[in-house]
């Protein structure tokens, strides 16, 4: 997949007619899997020979009302990777700044869809809004693009009473949902984070323990314990077992990411682990003492034993 990334009037593209989608598209969930399927069929009925998505980084959000900003369900990494998978063929990774904030429905469209990319289909989401303040939608759409030579569609979201969203899901994620998430996203929720030197107790008590440094503004499944498949890139993830908290057996302090290994300890330090969250085993809670602990965190190991299959 070619990823393009910058000041679109930068960007070379050769040839033209294709097939863009554009969005946020943070989490690439179900009802996002959907708007690419049918580009991908509407694209092979035109003829057109290439199709891609537009996305923004930073989220819109974190420049728009920083205030209210949510929690990203996937790095922007992460959406260019899961992309590749549904084979898109490009992905224009637009900077979202001041600039592009106040860009008119009409100023994106022509600079960025018509004479960036070439686009002669569009196809979106049916709550889709663009441009600055938010004032273009599908209607605009479509009629910029008799105006631009391409051809706007809105497609219905899919849900039933409540269609999928990235927003339910990060209220899933945020209550500790893992399997409901995983369920909506088609996949199970993935974090990444670099494996640091933490305290050593998991070590001392026969449980050693990956800590995770995690990147600001992620959503992090609530506090408890799960079943999770990790490992590092390149290698096949391997089952475990993740307490996120503040460890309040010993005292309570800063949150903490923590993945045991079932297949035993392996030196990670400095690597940067893969996280999916399977199931949630239960809470995180306070217990009388060391030994209490320890006899939990065996239960908990044989929980996501049976949750894995082992």
């Amino acid at each position: 997949m070619r990823v393009l990334r910058g000041d679109p009037a930068a960007w070379q593209v050769p040839g033209a007619a294709r097939a863009v989608t554009v969005g946020v598209y943070d989490g690439v969930h179900a009802g996002h899997r959907h708007v690419i399927d049918l580009l991908q069929r509407m694209a092979a009925e035109r003829g057109l020979p290439e199709v891609g998505i537009v996305t923004f980084d930073p989220h819109p959000l974190q420049v728009v009302a920083p205030e209210y900003a949510p929690l990203l369900i996937t790095t922007i990494e992460q959406r260019l990777e899961l992309f590749a998978e549904l084979q898109l063929g490009l992905a224009a990774v637009v900077p979202f700044d001041e600039v592009l904030r106040d860009q008119t429905p009409a100023t994106f469209a022509g600079t960025v869809l018509a004479d960036a990319l070439g686009a002669r289909l569009v196809v979106v989401g049916e709550d889709f809004r663009f441009g600055r303040d938010r004032t273009g939608n599908v209607a605009s759409l479509a009629e910029l693009g008799d105006a631009h030579g391409f051809e706007g569609v809105a497609i219905p979201l899919v849900g039933d009473e409540r269609p999928v969203s990235s927003t339910s899901i990060r209220s899933l994620i945020a209550a500790g949902d893992v399997a409901e998430a995983a369920v909506a996203l088609q996949r199970h929720h993935e974090i990444r984070g670099r494996v640091i030197h933490g305290d050593g107790r998991g070590a001392t008590i026969g449980f050693p323990t990956a800590n995770l440094e995690i990147q600001d503004g992620l959503a992090i499944p609530g506090n408890g314990v799960y079943a999770v498949l990790a490992g590092i890139a390149g290698e096949e993830l391997a089952a475990g077992v993740a307490n996120i908290g503040r460890r309040p057996t010993f005292g309570g302090g800063r949150e903490s990411v923590e993945v045991h290994l079932l297949d035993g300890r392996r030196d990670l330090y400095g690597t940067e682990l893969r996280v999916r969250f399977v199931e949630r085993i239960r809470d995180e809670r306070r217990f009388d003492g060391v030994d209490a602990l320890v006899h939990q965190i065996g239960l908990d190991v044989e929980a996501a034993r049976r949750i894995h299959g082992h």
